[in-house]
């Protein structure tokens, strides 16, 4: 794949043997940024700074890693790489890289003790180019869907990237697809709907151990505030894309940056264009 927004790069570490890895989004510089998290079971550094009201709108890479809360270790690889570039917040004592993390579970997926960390987090920063892969690789290593059913009927999720773009206006999305649901086309809503679904739990044993993570660019010029509602079109793009999204053992979270180099005819559209790069992206991953 080839990221199709100027000035974003995609890097990836991962351990095939051990089903683990991590990607770094980075950004170029003066890029625009907010995040929503929806599920249950967040793991994620610095997303609070997302928040509209929040003093730092600008953010230089997005994290996204497997190895849950201990993954998010690998963004202190990429603080460093970026301060030793002099990229940051400007400060009296230097830049401050801004890079928010997001965790997926994938522990029980191959060797539970092999978790991404900062020496990863710097491998794939470095590696970053504009030419990158897709499916079980970086953070999708481990990713598996269908969890839903029982932890013996869960099938391979991924990393899959979406685009979609009206004029000049373009967005892009990637996503790291480890879900307790699984891959919907609206057939597994509609049997839900009229009472045919057959595939209800039995018990809540593989309730856990989840979360999918979406990272949105666009080339818009967008406000902080313009990107968190890009942020919740982002879900919705999700839960178009999986059944049944954003439950209490899936952390989902999206990051939705805005490079601002092209006027869009209103925040809406780009939004439109989130919610489509979102479901194919979930459905390239699975």
């Amino acid at each position: 794949m080839r990221f199709p927004i100027d000035g974003v790069k995609v890097g990836h570490w991962d351990d095939q043997m051990a089903r683990t890895g991590c990607t770094v989004v980075l950004l170029p510089e003066g890029t625009v940024a907010s995040g929503e998290v929806r599920g249950g079971a967040p793991a994620t550094r610095d997303f609070s700074l997302l928040a509209p009201e929040r003093t730092v709108g600008q953010v230089n890479a997005v994290l996204l890693t497997g190895g849950s809360v201990f993954g998010l270790a690998a963004a202190d690889g990429v603080v460093t790489f970026l301060e030793e570039q002099g990229v940051g917040f400007p400060t009296g004592a230097g830049p401050i890289p801004i890079v928010v993390g997001m965790g997926l579970f994938d522990l029980l997926a191959g060797e539970p003790g092999v978790r991404p960390g900062a020496d990863q987090g710097r491998a794939a920063v470095e590696s970053a180019r504009e030419e990158f892969l897709t499916g079980a690789v970086g953070a999708g290593t481990g990713a598996t869907v269908g969890k839903w059913a029982g932890r013996d009927k869960a099938q391979p999720g991924g990393l899959g990237f979406g685009v979609a773009q009206k004029g000049e206006v373009m967005v892009a999305a990637l996503a790291a697809v480890n879900a307790l649901g699984q891959p919907d086309d609206g057939t597994l809503s509609a049997a839900v709907a009229d009472g045919t679904f057959k595939a209800w739990p039995n018990s809540h044993d593989h309730f856990q151990e989840n979360t999918t993570l979406v990272a949105v660019v666009t080339n818009a010029v967008l406000s902080k505030t313009d990107c968190f509602l890009l942020a919740q079109s982002g879900h919705d793009g999700l839960a178009r894309a999986i059944f049944p999204p954003h439950l209490g053992s899936d952390g989902d979270a999206v990051v939705a940056a805005a490079t601002g180099k092209v006027e869009a005819d209103s925040v809406d559209v780009v939004r439109a264009l989130v919610v489509a790069a979102v479901e194919q992206a979930v459905h390239q991953a699975c």
